[in-house]
């Protein structure tokens, strides 16, 4: 599953857990979440109400 948040390319990816990988700008700005094996980790049911914890800091450190 991918979900596109902008339209700017992606300059860089972050891993936020396993298999939850971000897409960023080379400013830090988030265009993108890729959910690997989305089917066997998340219910059609509750995607809409889907939440992720993460770390801030993952959020302003340099992509990789």
């Amino acid at each position: 599953l991918y979900l596109k948040l902008g339209d700017e390319k992606p300059d860089g990816v972050i891993e936020i857990s396993e298999g939850v990988n971000i897409d960023v700008t080379p400013d830090g700005k988030l265009v993108g979440i890729e959910i690997i094996e989305a089917s066997q980790k998340i219910n059609i049911n509750t995607i809409l109400s889907y939440t992720l914890e993460l770390d801030k800091s993952l959020l302003i450190q340099k992509a990789a």
